[in-house]
């Protein structure tokens, strides 16, 4: 199981963080901050694997930003690099070509197509095309909310533009 999900830049600010175990905003500072310190500090060369705790760290560099997984001991890290793998990739056909700042102005979508392949830190769904499709659909319907909000609130700006010179407190 996947116990959560870090995506930490170079410099070490967190630019994603799911959760999938119950923890307190302390407990978590204090994970992001060890978990930065180990995966930052080690040279290229070295593994991407780490015990720490009763966990695994799994992790890729892509760019400047490290993707990390902590699993349990007994989980496959091969398997949790190809997960890795596997988001950055529909990160990328999203995106076009993904870069930190795409993560960073749209992070809503990032949480998105990561809720769309994990859920409660269990792989859900594998199809690139089958994560992206629904994507597509979901931001279908939030342009149509987007065009539905924008013609209501016109008609509304019109109606106090023309309002009646007596309202029903006054009659």
């Amino acid at each position: 199981m996947i116990h959560f999900v870090l995506l930490i830049s170079r410099q070490g600010k967190t630019r994603l963080a799911k959760w999938y175990m119950p923890l307190s905003q302390k407990e978590k500072a204090k994970i992001i901050r060890e978990t930065s310190q180990i995966t930052l500090n080690r040279t290229p060369k070295l593994c991407n694997f780490v015990e720490w705790k009763e966990y695994k760290l799994v992790f890729k560099r892509y760019a400047s930003l490290f993707f990390i997984l902590c699993i349990d001991k007994g989980d496959n890290e091969l398997i949790t690099l190809e997960i890795i793998h596997h988001y950055v990739e529909v990160l990328d056909k999203y995106f076009g070509n993904v870069c930190e700042l795409d993560l960073i102005f749209n992070f809503h979508k990032a949480y998105y197509l990561l809720d769309e392949i994990l859920v409660s830190g269990e792989l859900q769904e594998s199809s690139k095309k089958v994560i992206l499709r629904v994507v597509a659909a979901q931001d279908s319907l939030m342009e149509d909310n987007k065009r539905k909000l924008i013609k209501n609130s016109n008609f509304f700006n019109t109606f106090r533009k023309n309002k009646p010179e007596h309202t029903f407190s006054q009659v």
